[in-house]
């Protein structure tokens, strides 16, 4: 191919870029803040452009209370999704573990701009075209979710990064996986689901916090059925 032809054909592609993969639908559960797994399909999606707080992290809130924000950014998830639970995503592009990124929606609105927008997630400006910094700007200004307090970046706390209320140590520092113990069986609950909100763990009795599915479940629990 001559060069000149090269260059036209680099130029439309940078005018007119490749269009985004496949739309996928159905019925959401939430893994974490900007993570869901749609049933049916192997892949799980990550919600494009933005970042929320990990599940084992804290954050001080207004009144330099420590609160778990990465289950509170997956309860505002599943919050948005609502009890339907059904998603429309549109896939953008597929990170390193395989995952399907993409932006979804989900009762008639965008759940990656509705998590910057209530101040649960941050745009993660790494990976983004900048189209949540508006959303951004508004939750910070209104002191919305985790802009009400103090918290450190995701990516950075990823890193190793803390808050110095984080650098404590003992049994008051949790993950945020519940693992019930219902009679016989062993049961662990992912922040955003039916009944982790109501489910209470008493320690004393053998009930106890994980920071993975995988190790709740070489512990001998298991997810709840249904």
């Amino acid at each position: 191919m001559k060069p000149l032809v090269l260059l036209a054909f680099a130029f439309l592609l940078f005018v007119h870029p490749v269009a985004a993969g496949p739309i996928i639908t159905g019925q959401a559960d939430i893994v974490d803040g900007d993570t869901l797994s749609i049933r049916g399909r192997s892949a799980r999606v990550r919600l494009y452009g933005i970042d929320t707080p990990e599940g084992q992290q804290t954050c001080d809130d207004a009144a330099s209370k420590r609160y778990l924000c990465g289950a509170r950014a997956a309860e505002a998830l599943a919050d948005l999704i609502g009890r339907n639970g059904r998603v429309t995503c549109q896939e953008q592009d597929r990170d390193r573990y395989g995952r399907v990124v993409a932006v979804c929606q989900a009762n008639g609105r965008e759940i990656n701009a509705e998590m910057v927008l209530q101040g649960w997630a941050l745009e993660y400006k790494q990976y983004s075209d900048g189209r949540y910094a508006k959303a951004e700007a508004e939750a910070r200004t209104a002191k919305r979710g985790l802009w009400a307090g103090q918290f450190v970046e995701p990516w950075d706390w990823r890193r190793g990064k803390r808050l110095s209320s984080e650098a404590s140590t003992g049994s008051d520092r949790k993950c945020a996986i519940k693992g019930n113990i219902s009679g016989s069986d062993k049961i662990y609950h992912l922040p955003g689901s039916r009944s982790y909100a109501k489910t209470v763990i008493d320690e004393a009795s053998g009930e106890r916090w994980f920071c993975s599915e995988d190790e709740a479940k070489a512990a001998g629990w298991r997810a709840p059925r249904g």
